[in-house]
């Protein structure tokens, strides 16, 4: 059995762009029936196969849905007055809403029971992602099981003990991936500057990157020390890591970065409670 096949609760898609339409593709890889889907999105022509797609909320929600509110966070007061009245006692609410917080969805869409903030990356529509997640004390353990369940399929899903940390846990797994991709560019660039086809320096160093990662995922050492072992005395590795290491400079670059990416998702907090 896949997954998501023995998933039996109806899941209400509020917004489908391109994070929540990666997600959903995963979630149908993984088993989940697209009868069980609903997905409310003005702005899409079509989903995929046996999907009920609807540009509006339903008159109805089901007794038992998992609501995921997938919407642009500057969206959610011209939707909660529409779906708060249909909410009650059996509903979970997921949110992918940026900067918004479980109290402030309490307070907007207050009759749910569970609720669970998620940020998810770009990977997840491989499987291969990162979900991090906050729930508070007031969502039961059942509900968080709910939701664990869903991620699941998505990659690594972890939970974040204090939604305090939401932001530099978002500047990390979900601003992540631009950080990376940005990387492999710079090898690649760095390569042609001194004299590489372009073509070659970026399948070269995408590769490296690729296999790098796989390495550090499949062995239990620390990714300083797997450089430390490709770096011999006098060599090449080492002679181009003095670059790196010199007054860390990689590490401050990479604080400057999360830093930044955290305090925007702090100001953006401000801006939506």
């Amino acid at each position: 059995m896949t997954q998501l096949q023995s998933f039996g609760r109806p899941l209400v898609m509020i917004g489908c762009g391109n994070m929540a339409g990666a997600i959903l593709s995963r979630w149908l890889q993984c088993g989940l029936d697209p009868a069980q889907v609903t997905v409310v999105d003005p702005h899409r022509a079509e989903i995929q196969a046996g999907v009920t797609l609807l540009a509006a909320l339903p008159a109805r929600m089901p007794d038992d849905a998992v609501v995921v509110l997938g919407v642009k966070p500057q969206l959610l007061p011209e939707v909660t007055p529409v779906l708060a009245p249909l909410l009650g006692s059996g509903n979970l609410v997921i949110s992918m809403l940026a900067g918004v917080t479980v109290d402030q969805l309490r307070l907007s869409l207050g009759a749910a029971p569970g609720f669970v903030r998620i940020m998810p990356n770009t990977p997840v529509a491989l499987g291969q992602g990162v979900c991090a997640f906050y729930v508070d004390a007031r969502t039961a353990g059942g509900w968080e099981l709910a939701a664990q369940t869903l991620l699941a399929p998505l990659g690594l899903s972890e939970r974040i003990a204090t939604e305090d940390a939401f932001d530099l846990v978002t500047a990390l797994t979900g601003c992540g991936p631009a950080f990376v991709y940005r990387f492999i560019d710079a090898m690649k660039r760095g390569a042609m500057e001194l004299g590489m086809e372009g073509d070659q320096a970026a399948r070269l160093a995408l590769a490296t990157v690729r296999g790098a990662a796989n390495l550090a995922g499949s062995v239990p050492e620390d990714p300083a020390v797997l450089a430390d072992r490709v770096a011999s005395k006098g060599g090449m590795t080492r002679e181009g890591l003095d670059v790196l290491d010199a007054d860390d400079r990689l590490v401050r670059l990479m604080a400057d970065t999360l830093r930044a990416a955290r305090d925007r998702g702090k100001e953006l907090n401000a801006l939506s409670g």
